[in-house]
């Protein structure tokens, strides 16, 4: 394994100059004018083909035409001269097309001049010629074509959107086509300024004969990857410059630009390169981008490779009579507002910019504030908060009542489409409060920059701007709609919250914002957050909340089966993240990263791996400095510290977790990238997989034990259910590490069950092989044990009882037994609820088990624990019972954050497929720290409820212990305690794994660890292990006595 095992992802691109790239290099390399741009010589790009044939098909032609009838004779030869002479089609053209498609191309044009002629209205001089290849292989579009204009309706108006739909959107290194498109070089008609814009798409061909590459230095050959056609037409120039982007896209992850000032001319060449699927709509986005600023293409092409990259070539002129700034200026604006294309090419504020007028970051920043305000506009108000005064939410009923009071409250208030048409209707208010935002987040110019300062800052010059009361002001008078109203000044709060952003940043994926969470009404969201990321992109909208500095915790991605769920999904996203974020809390209680979770919600259709990948570089935009020597522009960081965040795995992003902390790696995250996420794999990048070390199952049997313990139980004596099965993590390890007398397991496919107890090692050999109890050899059943499967109807039980169907049967099964002990470790959310709890209790009142321990999460509801603990069954929740998996993760972060990359690499990166001593050591530790901790908690929650004599249910007594320990770290990590350097290290000695300790050192450890977290780990290890030994009633002289010990050795 290599010592920097972070590059192994990309190709080894450190000698590539990174133009607008996430790296630094060599020098450029090629010459820079004056303005910075490179500067090539005036050749064409491409080889012209020229058609030899050209006279002898215009012959052809020509007899075609007469023979259809449609031209008068006498004009016959003028009109084909025109086409073939005075048009300027280039030659690819004519030696693509058959002379009887040409010669209906010269009838069209000729009956659309005379229907302008009777309409007389040149405008009405239309073309629209188009041919698909049936067979997928391509496809020639031709319409009528102002320069510089973007087409509202006709066929030029969506020419390019199907285009990109049809080719580009969905390419693949196995099937994606080259487009090459250019402007005729004289008009339709002397009276008519038209021309035609030529579209020739062609499916790609890589030859599987091209020579192997000659480089010997590991780097793509572009010839090696390239399509037959397109190296029969690209000048060695084109190539070279191909080239260099490719290594620089192959290099990163997101877009690479850059321009070229051409020699002799003022004609600029924008060259673009990105992996494909990186974005969508982009091709045709970019021709509204430089006809707002009164551009012209003279030739385009798109170009992909086998490699999976695709490369934009645009030859730009001005046009004529400009009124638009110089395009010596304005193509450093273009291409600076592509990278926001890039993120959002979709975006209805831009394409409706003939009308506002708004230029890219306008209309981006429009976008920005329209998802901001369908998350946060929807707020409830004074009438929700009086209604929820009154009644009593620990009331099944009251509570249900106010839920569907938020429901509603959300869903009809403000919509989607009502918050677009305020945006629509007030373009100058937008422009004032785009000002505003830029005031605080443009970033300052540079020296160099401030000689030729970009049209965005020129025009953020030309408008006053007002403060924040002054613009208030001048919307409270300009809108009278309450609503309306309201909408706008949800646009005030996002600007006066953001800290920072990737927005004017030249090179993202994404657009991400760093937001202080002041804004969230205490009514709503009682717990209050420390901090909140923003993450928009094209193909999906996210957040990352965290309640601590310190914190962690798993990136869930939501999908959405339909357009109706979708909807739902998207106004609930937020309140799901704090809900599920909150829950997090609770369960992190003697760690050092508080609760946090992140939620990313894809488009319908999008693929969840690529959002992800987004999700994650346009958050680490904000966690990494930027280095005085790159040239992508540094933040405007209103925050002002340094932040560290700790992902996790959790829906649709288990096997991510490698790609982001290899992404982190790459991007510059030098000493926390090996921390920055927990659930990697073992092998490959020194994971602590919580699976195969049973680490969520050792905190579970810890309070399983302790029942046992305290009871004078015997195990094998204990009848129990138990959900979940030996496929899974829990069900696997909670067999493994068992002996009692199973009942029933019941999992995704199906009902296992013995009342005399399930042959024991038969369950062995399932979870061993990790298969689910339909693989049960069923002849280890007794006369009275049975096995249905979901897929299976109409079986007879060993009791006679009929099963109609085996999905019913599985979906109700955790409701018919009886045993002593229920250990739910697998299942749906919310499967036992206060409407169906009663199923859990016999006829004359008596639960069906009398402990339950909960290994999954979220299988009992709050109110249906509550009432199972008044029938007297001993419950322990989720957060409390299976903590396990986060204490693994937590010492998978600090052995992350402690270890240098050498050391890291050496200890902790599997050799040959087997893991070091030390590895092996510090899992141990891993273990008996999870075993340490959950019986203490176990122990504290037991003795708590003994001394108030059962007043307080066991599920209140954890939630408040999650509470006050979170309380007291919070006092804690701030308080001069810290300070005293005896009891600091004396805390640290203790909280950190000795395996760890003595290989690397405690002062050494104390060095690398940045300040905040040394804080958390501190004030989470005092705060648990004084809770935990005094109690949650414990004095300040207990404090005094156990803070005086901490000290000692």
């Amino acid at each position: 394994m290599s010592s920097r095992p972070c590059l192994s992802p990309y190709n080894d691109s450190s000698n590539a100059t990174y133009v607008n790239g996430h790296g630094s290099g060599a020098t450029s390399f090629r010459a820079k004018s004056e303005a910075g741009l490179q500067r090539v010589q005036n050749l064409p790009g491409y080889t012209t083909p020229v058609f030899k044939g050209k006279e002898e098909q215009r012959t052809k032609v020509q007899v075609d035409v007469a023979k259809k009838g449609f031209i008068p004779r006498e004009l016959i030869a003028r009109e084909v001269d025109w086409f073939y002479s005075q048009l300027g089609i280039d030659d690819t053209y004519f030696q693509t097309e058959s002379p009887s498609v040409i010669s209906d191309h010269i009838l069209a044009l000729f009956g659309a001049k005379v229907l302008a002629y009777t309409k007389h209205d040149v405008n009405q001089l239309v073309i629209d010629l188009e041919k698909i290849d049936e067979k997928g292989n391509g496809a020639t579009f031709i319409h009528t074509s102002l320069p510089g204009v973007t087409a509202t309706e006709g066929p030029s108006a969506t020419c390019e959107l199907r285009i990109d739909s049809l080719y580009l959107d969905n390419s693949t290194p196995s099937n994606c086509y080259r487009l090459e498109t250019y402007r005729s070089t004289g008009v339709i008609s002397s009276i008519a300024p038209q021309q035609l814009r030529c579209y020739f798409i062609t499916k790609c061909n890589f030859s599987s004969t091209q020579p192997p590459s000659a480089r010997t230095d590991g780097r793509t050959d572009i010839r090696a990857v390239s399509d037959t056609a397109f190296l029969e037409r690209a000048s060695p120039y084109i190539l070279e410059v191909y080239q260099k982007i490719m290594w620089q896209v192959e290099g990163r992850y997101g877009p690479v630009m850059e321009v070229f000032e051409v020699e002799g001319t003022r004609e600029r060449r924008l060259v673009i390169g990105y992996k494909m699927g990186g974005t969508s709509r982009f091709f045709s986005a970019l021709s509204h981008l430089y006809h707002f600023y009164q551009l012209y293409s003279a030739r385009k092409y798109v170009e992909q490779f086998s490699n999976g990259i695709t490369i934009i070539s645009l030859y730009l002129n001005p046009m004529p009579e400009s009124t638009a700034a110089p395009i010596e200026h304005s193509i450093l604006q273009v291409m600076k507002e592509a990278s926001l294309l890039y993120c959002l090419p979709d975006n209805p504020f831009f394409l409706d910019s003939v009308n506002s007028g708004h230029a890219v970051q306008e209309a981006s920043y429009a976008y920005c504030g329209w998802v901001f305000a369908q998350h946060f506009c929807n707020r409830l108000g004074p009438a929700y908060l009086h209604l929820k005064n009154i009644l009593d939410e620990s009331n099944p009923s009251h509570a249900e009542v106010l839920n569907d009071i938020k429901r509603r409250f959300r869903e009809e208030t403000f919509t989607r489409e009502s918050i677009a048409l305020v945006i629509h209707a007030h373009p100058e208010l937008i422009h004032l409060l785009y000002v505003n935002f830029a005031m605080s987040l443009y970033p300052a110019m540079s020296g160099t920059s401030q000689l030729s300062p970009t049209l965005s800052y020129q025009r953020l010059q030309t408008t006053q701007p007002l403060s924040d009361s002054e613009l208030y002001d001048k919307l409270r008078r300009t809108v009278q709609n309450k609503q309306d109203l309201q909408v706008l000044e949800s646009f005030l709060i996002f600007n006066k919250h953001v800290l920072k952003t990737n927005f004017y940043q030249q090179t993202k994926v994404a657009l991400s914002f760093r937001l202080a969470p002041g804004f969230l009404p205490e009514v709503e969201y009682p717990q209050p957050l420390f901090g909140m990321f923003f993450v928009i992109g094209n193909e999906f909208r996210g957040f990352h909340i965290r309640f601590r500095d310190v914190a962690r915790g798993g990136i869930r991605i939501v999908m959405s089966r339909n357009e109706e769920n979708y909807s739902i999904n998207k106004r609930m996203l937020f309140d799901e993240n704090y809900g599920l974020a909150a829950t997090q809390s609770l369960k992190n209680k003697d760690i050092p990263e508080g609760g946090a979770k992140g939620t990313i919600l894809p488009s319908l259709g999008a693929p969840p791996r690529r959002c992800f990948e987004k999700y994650v570089d346009a958050i680490l935009d904000l966690l990494i400095p930027i280095p005085n020597s790159a040239v992508k522009e540094r933040v405007v960081d209103l925050y002002g510290k340094p932040e560290l965040l700790f992902f996790g795995p959790d829906e649709g992003t288990a096997d991510m977790m490698d790609w982001a902390a290899l992404h982190a790696c790459h991007r510059g995250a030098e000493t926390w990238w090996k921390s920055f996420t927990t659930g990697k794999s073992a092998e490959l990048l020194g994971g602590v997989p919580h699976d195969i070390y049973a680490m969520t199952s050792l905190s579970i049997r810890q309070y399983v034990l302790g029942i046992y313990k305290q009871l004078g139980l015997r195990e094998k004596d204990i009848t129990k259910v138990q959900t979940g099965g030996p496929d899974g993590d829990l069900g696997s390890n909670e067999i493994l590490l068992s002996s009692d007398k199973t009942i029933a397991v019941i999992d995704g496919s199906g009902v296992l069950a013995d009342p005399v107890g399930i042959n024991r090692q038969e369950l062995f050999r399932l979870a061993k092989l990790r298969v689910p109890v339909s693989h049960f050899d069923k002849t280890k059943l007794s006369k009275d044990g049975y096995l249905v499967k979901v897929e299976e109807q109409d079986i007879k039980l060993p009791s006679g009882e009929i099963v109609l169907d085996g999905t019913d049967f599985r979906n109700a099964a955790h409701f018919r037994f009886k045993a002593d002990l229920f250990v739910p470790c697998g299942g749906r959310p919310e499967a036992v609820n206060i409407s169906n709890v009663a199923a859990l209790t016999d006829t004359e009142g008596k639960p069906h088990y009398k402990f339950i321990v909960e290994g999954a999460n979220l299988f009992f509801t709050q109110q249906a624990r509550m009432h199972l603990e008044k029938r007297r069954v001993v419950v322990f929740k989720d957060s409390s019972a299976n903590k396990g998996g986060v204490t693994s993760s937590s010492l998978e972060v600090l052995a992350g954050l402690a270890l240098s990359t050498e050391e890291y690499t050496d200890l902790m990166i599997f050799k040959d497929g087997k893991p070091s001593d030390f590895y092996q050591n510090y899992v141990k530790d891993i273990q008996a720290k999870i075993c340490e901790n959950a019986a203490a908690e176990f122990h504290c929650i037991w003795q708590e409820h003994i001394r108030l004599q059962g007043a307080k249910p066991r599920t209140q007594i954890s939630d408040e212990l999650s509470i006050t320990l979170n309380h007291l770290q919070a006092k804690l990590e701030h308080s001069d305690l810290f300070d005293d350097i005896p009891s600091r290290r004396g805390a640290m000695r203790r909280a950190i794994p000795k395996t760890l300790v003595d290989q690397v050192g405690l002062d050494t450890i104390l060095e690398r660890l940045p300040e905040t977290y040394q804080r958390a780990l501190f004030s989470s290890w005092v705060a648990s292990h004084f809770i935990y030994k005094y109690g949650v009633n414990s004095s300040t002289i207990d404090f005094f006595y156990f803070a005086r010990d901490l000290s000692r050795e």
